[in-house]
């Protein structure tokens, strides 16, 4: 069993230098702000750690809330009718924290966009 383990452990060691070294032979770096993906190698105008507006903060609150909300209702459909009433009563129970998090922000006004 130790043996297994100790392969194991050379292998993903092995893997993590072999990938390394791809990266250190296969990457451009004489002029690497051009040479980016980020707009077609044009130049950035701003600096990446530049602020937002604080507009933006309460909308990605949201979004999460509504990701977040799909991250759990898909494994639940997977299961409800395995698990019965008590499951639907959990999500609706979820939904409902969530409607609170939701009426929240509207009433701060995080939907109106002007």
């Amino acid at each position: 069993m130790h043996t297994g383990l100790a392969s194991m452990l050379l292998v993903s060691l092995l893997g993590v230098v072999v990938l390394q070294l791809v990266h250190r032979w296969t990457t451009v770096a004489a002029r690497p702000v051009q040479s980016s993906p980020f707009q077609s190698g044009w130049l950035p105008e701003q600096h990446a750690l530049s602020r937002f507006h604080v507009r933006w903060y309460p909308a990605t609150i949201v979004f999460l809330a509504f990701d977040v909300e799909m991250l759990f209702m898909y494994p639940w459909a997977v299961v409800v009718g395995r698990l019965g009433a008590g499951a639907v009563t959990e999500m609706f129970l979820f939904l409902g924290a969530l409607l609170v998090g939701v009426l929240w922000a509207w009433r701060e006004g995080v939907f109106r966009w002007v």
